[in-house]
């Protein structure tokens, strides 16, 4: 098996951090480009940076950046991305998509001999997916009106007869965004898809359903429920489910996303794809707080306060067939995966300062409403 030259931008991160360590494994040559955003790494480059790995702090929307951490790469995983709650709509699509478009700027421009580009791409690009109703069939409606949720009603409705409809899995042809977050990600695919195959650079876009392990920054609100769950249960207080905590949701372990992101390298079969890389099972948000709470002495039953988070999905459980088909399967329960994150976080200092931070900062920017009561 032949060596690559590769850069991980967004190295020093959570996927990125650990799909280094396992390109290293194989005997690969990395580099790594990371701003080390202060909202994601407030005490700077982490510890588990190996010490032999070239590790330029650069940004990737700044071509002077790019054009020092290029020379001589055969391969790019362009993991480095801006994802929070905040209102920044113009951050997302600067961070996400015109970097992107920078990356096969230079590449074009300057000739560097890059052979594949993995990106970073996300559920997050199905919207609010898809659905069927037993009379009018397969939906893939808008998202939810603001209205609607305000008077608590949770579920998508038949866009005819108003009847509750059953979610099915989401497949990779489901693309309908609408968080800045999400129409970002997508732009991303479009850029990378189209120069791609223009210029014969064969890219890969990984939709990761909700990853979860040790390395997850618990500094960023937005880095998800086992995070704000277990932050909670550790200091002694009950978790909080948004909505009516049925919503499903697919969970994947970060070893099962670092297999994939290395398929995407080695298989051809992979080039000009969007694969869903997800956990392959549907877990309600209660049934997640259940399992986490076995990890603690004295766990607090899930309240529900009656509050939903804007831009939030009802239903989101990715198909992992086309994956599948290229021999990957997700090997973590989402069991195991609570276990290990939940030893990680103990292991970290001051995890108490960081929740009531995030918190605070959503209902802030009123992400976080409530239900209004007639």
């Amino acid at each position: 098996e032949t060596a690559w030259r590769v850069l991980v931008t967004g190295g020093a991160g959570f996927i990125g951090s650990n799909t280094v360590d396992a390109l290293l494994a194989k005997g690969h040559e990395v580099r790594i480009l990371d701003v080390l955003q202060a909202r994601v790494h407030p005490r700077g480059k982490p510890a588990y940076i190996p010490s032999d790995v070239e590790f330029i702090q650069g940004d990737v929307t700044r071509r002077e950046d790019w054009e020092k951490a290029l020379p001589g790469v055969e391969a790019v995983y362009h993991l480095a991305a801006y994802q929070d709650y905040m209102p920044d709509f113009s951050t997302f699509i600067h961070t996400n998509t015109t970097s992107t478009a920078l990356l096969y700027e230079l590449i074009v421009e300057k000739h560097f001999p890059v052979r594949k580009v993995v990106l970073a791409s996300s559920q997050s690009v199905y919207g609010e997916g898809k659905y069927r109703c037993p009379e009018h069939g397969v939906q893939c409606p808008g998202p939810r009106p603001l209205s609607q949720l305000q008077s608590g009603q949770w579920e998508l409705t038949c866009s005819v007869c108003g009847r509750v409809m059953e979610p099915m899995l989401i497949d990779e042809a489901v693309v309908n965004p609408h968080t800045a977050y999400g129409i970002s990600k997508y732009a991303l695919e479009l850029v990378a898809f189209n120069l791609g195959r223009r210029y014969g650079i064969p890219s890969v876009a990984m939709r990761y359903s909700i990853v979860q392990g040790p390395r997850n920054s618990f500094y960023n609100a937005y880095s998800g429920i086992c995070r704000i769950f277990t932050l909670r249960m550790l200091n002694g207080l009950a978790p909080i489910a948004y909505e009516d905590g049925r919503q499903l949701r697919d969970y994947v372990n970060i070893r099962d996303v670092v297999a994939a992101n290395l398929l995407a390298l080695e298989r051809d079969e992979a080039n000009f794809q969007a694969l869903n890389v997800g956990g392959g099972r549907a877990v309600t948000v209660l049934e997640f707080a259940h399992i986490l709470s076995g990890e603690f002495e004295a766990p607090l039953p899930c309240q529900m306060p009656g509050e939903f988070r804007l831009g939030d999905t009802r239903h989101t459980v990715s198909a992992i067939d086309r994956l599948q088909s290229l021999g990957w399967k997700p090997e973590v329960p989402v069991e195991a995966t609570v276990k290990e994150y939940v030893a990680w976080v103990r292991s970290q200092a001051h995890t108490a300062d960081y929740l009531a931070q995030s918190e605070k900062i959503m209902r802030d920017h009123q992400v976080v409403q409530s239900v209004k009561r007639t």
